[in-house]
């Protein structure tokens, strides 16, 4: 029934706001709250997305292009700097070929010291991609492309986590997606999960809720230092409160399950410095390995702000393993989703992690809400929720870049 009262709110807020280029959400669906626990602004999995939602991608794609640069001809794609990762490659592929669908020329130019010149670089399923090296353009190089390619658009799958290199600096005249503070070595996820905590209230009114169902408590810490043991007693006082606030709930609600709280960096990505706490003083013992685990994140960033939050379990299983949904979004539109599926891990830890894989979800034929079945029941009821929830977390990236941009008026 709220179908048209929920698209009709997404429909006015996007007149405010300006959802970025593209973005992934990780949810936990526990039977009693479904809510995002993450936010990619540079999702790298669009390979596990299923064949039958590419035509979806390729209408989004042409929306957002539209949106920036309805000119646009040549879009230069700029990856992480790890090229062995054939996986992520293959996400590379998939995205260009969504973007060249959408009537893009599309080139790969990379940060990365190895290649000194244009390279093919194999791939598993026997396609190749043509990796090149970036070149600062024009008479007062102004401009980034290729030696022979002045692109219109600069789409970032890198996420920043080393900082920003110098020949990504002053560029002003094209359109670099998203801009360069959505990277993780100024983006915090306490930014983020504040937003957000907004956008669930503001949402929960509308469709007469308790925004706790979809949003996950949370805090931060800054200062901390893992080796040297420093700022441990804030950090068991900080997961103290999250926990409390929870079992607060949990009693409300009549929910038997313990609480527990996710301690992780406040920056950064692949499902780094994670750790599951069920007991604030967990975070005072910790071993030397757990303080290691910890202490540094991708490209050896080291950890000193840390983000609290409530830790959301999964009652979702594939095939006897525990899963949580990931969406996948371009522009405003739910472009597909997978679930990532872990046979090691438990109900209440992080997932994204070695050994992970991937399955599917197909939105597109079943995501249309059945309005005679009981609420949550129907698995299309399901996915619509998924979406409808994993899109409140992108209108909550849209208002925190909004928030940190630093050349906003």
């Amino acid at each position: 029934e709220a179908t048209p009262t929920i698209e009709r709110w997404f429909r006015l807020e996007w007149q405010e706001h300006t959802p970025p280029f593209y973005c992934s959400v990780d949810l936990r669906n526990s039977g009693f709250k479904l809510a995002p626990v993450d936010t990619n602004l540079f999702p790298g999995g669009f390979n596990n997305l299923s064949p039958q939602m590419l035509p979806l991608a390729v209408q989004a794609a042409m929306a957002a292009i539209e949106k920036i640069c309805p000119e646009a001809k040549n879009l230069l794609l700029i990856p992480e700097r790890h090229t062995r990762n054939t996986f992520y490659l293959q996400n590379i592929a998939r995205l260009s070929s969504i973007l060249r669908q959408a009537g893009l020329n599309v080139r790969l130019g990379t940060f990365s010291e190895e290649i000194k010149k244009p390279t093919w670089i194999e791939l598993p399923d026997g396609n190749r991609l043509l990796m090149e090296p970036l070149s600062r353009l024009g008479l007062k190089k102004q401009r980034l492309g290729l030696k022979d390619f002045d692109p219109c658009s600069i789409l970032l799958n890198n996420d920043l986590s080393a900082g920003i290199p110098p020949i990504l600096e002053n560029i002003y005249e094209q359109y670099l997606l998203p801009g360069l503070h959505a990277g993780w070595h100024v983006r915090r996820k306490s930014n983020h999960f504040a937003a957000y905590e907004e956008v669930a209230k503001k949402f929960a009114k509308v469709v007469d809720i308790d925004p706790w169902m979809i949003n996950p408590y949370f805090t931060s810490c800054s200062n901390i230092n893992f080796h040297e043991r420093k700022g441990e007693d804030e950090l068991q006082t900080a997961v103290e409160q999250v926990l409390k606030k929870t079992a607060k709930k949990y009693r409300e609600y009549g929910i038997k399950e313990k609480p527990y709280a996710i301690v992780k960096a406040d920056a950064g990505t692949y499902g780094m410095g994670i750790m599951t706490v069920k007991d604030a003083s967990e975070v005072k013992g910790l071993n030397r390995k757990e303080r290691n685990k910890m202490s540094v994140i991708k490209e050896g960033v080291e950890v000193s702000d840390v983000l609290i939050q409530e830790g959301v379990y999964t009652f979702e299983k594939i095939n006897e393993a525990v899963a949580e949904p990931v969406v996948y979004m371009m522009d405003r539109y739910v472009v597909g989703g997978f679930y990532r599926v872990h046979t090691d891990r438990g109900i209440d830890e992080n997932l994204n992690a070695p050994g992970a894989h991937f399955v599917p979800l197909a939105f597109a034929h079943n995501a249309i809400p059945d309005v005679a079945a009981k609420p949550g029941v129907a698995v299309p009821n399901r996915f619509y929720l998924y979406g409808v929830v994993a899109r409140l977390a992108l209108l909550a990236a849209s208002l925190e870049l909004e928030r940190t941009d630093p050349e906003a008026e």
